[in-house]
């Protein structure tokens, strides 16, 4: 598989519901908890990509442009939008929706660094 297929194939989407139990004071999804779904769904895609053991280094900018409220349906996508040499960065965007109806919003954007270990938890390639 070529670089191009590999990071198609990668490509990570999660749905989820929110429920009140991940919200705010404003009923809204807490902003930590929708970070921490972005870092699993980009360690997932990250993972997917190199079948190696990835750690996250660093989250760059993450952009909430839309309040994600209780009850609504959200899907995160993983990318990866840059490989390097023992690096790689993965782009994850949360997508809402109201259940009963049409359309969707983008809502958050945020990209990630990931590396590549070995079992002495240095860093290695990761295409070989």
């Amino acid at each position: 598989m070529n670089l191009k297929e590999r990071i198609q194939a990668s490509e990570t989407r999660v749905f989820k519901t929110v429920f009140p139990n991940t919200t705010n004071h404003y009923d809204t999804l807490f902003g930590g908890t929708a970070m921490a779904m972005m870092d699993e769904v980009a360690f997932m895609a990250a993972t997917r990509f190199s079948r190696q053991v990835m750690v996250t280094v660093s989250s760059d900018r993450i952009d909430f442009k839309k309040s994600i409220p209780a009850g609504t349906i959200i899907e995160l996508v993983g990318r990866i939008k840059h490989v390097g040499n023992t690096s790689m960065k993965v782009s994850v965007e949360i997508y809402v929706e109201q259940m009963y109806a049409e359309g969707r919003d983008l809502a958050v954007h945020g990209e990630f660094t990931f590396v590549a270990i070995d079992e002495h938890k240095k860093s290695v390639k990761i295409i070989q």
